[in-house]
Order: structure tokens, then sequence, then C-alpha cells
């Protein structure tokens, strides 16, 4: 009787603690906490302008070469650092002559604001001190932003972009 009693105890124990330990706070899955790079700039080639086309081609070409352009460092404290050096951009011919040749950009304009996001929406203030609200999707460490509504020069034409967290 005691071996049964010392065996039910034992197996109540092991259920116990191998319940989930999901405390309740928020999952990395849907929180923006985290740095995120600009990775692509998806657009309908058959309705894109070419501006638009070419800002995902630009895009595209320096994600190849490790360089972002443009990242976002969400903090636990909701305010947000953005890390822009698309105006840094210079577009020359490769070595060769026979083609382009974007090196990435040394400088970066930094700008440090606060944030909310909530319901799927991001808002903060610009540098200008105009309030930006767009729509974002986060799917793990990806999230998806509407060029757009973001109104990045350069990256601003139309699209989706996409940023990886780092």
């Amino acid at each position: 009787m005691k071996l049964k009693f010392l065996l039910l105890l034992i197996i109540t124990g092991l259920f116990i603690s191998c319940s989930s330990d999901n405390d309740g706070d928020k999952s990395k899955e849907d929180t923006i906490v985290g740095i995120w790079q600009a990775h692509e700039l998806k657009v309908n080639n058959d309705t894109a302008s070419d501006d638009e086309k070419n800002a995902r081609d630009l895009l595209n070409f320096l994600t190849l070469k490790d360089c972002y352009v443009l990242s976002f460092n969400f903090k636990e404290d909701l305010t947000v650092i953005i890390d822009n050096s698309v105006q840094y951009l210079e577009i020359g011919l490769n070595s060769e002559g026979n083609g382009f040749d974007i090196p990435c950009p040394t400088e970066k304009d930094t700008e440090t604001t606060v944030y909310v996001y909530a319901d799927g929406k991001l808002t903060y203030t610009d540098e200008d001190q105009q309030i930006v609200t767009v729509d974002v999707a986060i799917d793990g460490d990806v999230m998806t932003v509407d060029a757009a509504g973001l109104d990045i020069p350069n990256l601003n034409a139309g699209g989706q972009l996409i940023f990886k967290r780092k």
C-alpha cells in the first residue's frame, strides 16, 4: 500500500513538473520588441512603377551584400531607434564599367522617438514631429509594413517592406 501511494505521488509530481511553463508573457512571435532590418520590398510586377521596381532591386542588391539601409530597434521601454542610410546611397559604375555598383553607405541618420504598437498598428513621431501610423503584420521574426505609409524617401513609392528581426 505504501508503495502504491509513493508511486502515485511520484507520477503526480511528474505531471505537475511537466506542465506548461507559460507565464502569461507575450511570446517573441507577437511582440515588436527587437531590431528589425529592411530585407525586401515586395511589389506587384504587373502594376508597379519603375520607381517601385528600382527600389525593390536596390534593396535586394544591398541585402545580398549584408547591407541594411533601414532598421528599427524597438525597446521594451517604448522607445525606438531608427537608423536610416537611404539618403547616403551612391550609385556608380562597377570597376569593369559594364554595370552598376552600389556601396553600402557608411553614414546614417539616427532618430530616437517613442512608439505605440497595438492591434497591428504602429504609431510613432518622426523627425518632423509628424505622427506616423502604419499597419504592421508580424509573423515570428518577419514584419511586413506598407512602404508608402512609412514615408521613407526612395522606399516609399509603394509595396510592402519586409523586415527581419536580427
